[in-house]
Formats: structure tokens, sequence, C-alpha cells
């Protein structure tokens, strides 16, 4: 399964995502962001970064993000880490995976490794 990580300003939910990332055996990691998050890396684990603005609009951002994901999936679902961001990047994020269309599971680490949801 490919992963799509959402990284938004402040790097206090970066660990997060760079756990998801070396701790999963992903297909393929897109890391979606900011201007701000490009300065983010992983040892040893590459990924490919789409950068978006976070001054546009909601549907704005929706549109740049659809446009921007467009034919990076191989399958019909991603594994998504939500855990950066504010509320109008999440709805726009996911609302461009599901145009696209590409079903969606979110993943999040915990104590006992990768939760699916």
């Amino acid at each position: 399964m490919e992963l799509v990580a959402l990284l938004s300003t402040g790097k206090g939910t970066w660990g997060q995502v760079a756990g998801l990332m070396q701790k999963g055996e992903w297909e393929k990691i897109i890391v979606v962001g900011t201007s701000f998050a490009r300065e983010f890396t992983v040892q040893g684990v590459p990924f490919d970064f789409v950068e978006f603005d976070s001054n546009k609009s909601l549907i704005q951002l929706k549109k740049e993000l659809g446009k921007k994901l467009e034919g990076k999936f191989a399958g019909l679902e991603v594994a998504l880490s939500i855990a950066s961001g504010n509320g109008k990047e999440h709805m726009a994020l996911q609302s461009a995976l599901l145009g696209l269309p590409v079903g969606v599971r979110f993943a999040a680490l915990t104590k006992d490794g990768i939760v699916m949801l």
C-alpha cells in the first residue's frame, strides 16, 4: 500500500510521520506539505514531496492537490496520515484523494505499531 502523509508547519507532529515511514512497508511514500515542510527528511527512506500553498481557500487547495496527486498512485487505496495539519488541509487532501478516485485508510503510529483505521 502507498502512504500519503500530510506535514504542516510546526515540527511537533513530524515524528509521527517519520515513524510511519520507517516502520511501515510502503510501496511508495508521498509527503504533502507547505514550503516549510521541505526541510523534512528521514534518513534512508525515499519519498516524493508534493508542495501546496496553505494560503489558498479550501476549494482552491483541493483543486491544487488533486492536480498534483493525479496519476501518482498505482493502487485503488492509500494509507493516509493526517496527524499533522489543520482542518482545512485535512479536508482538502481527503477530498482531493477521493476525487481521483482513490480509497483512504487512515494510518497512525501507536505504541503497539502501525494501526490502520
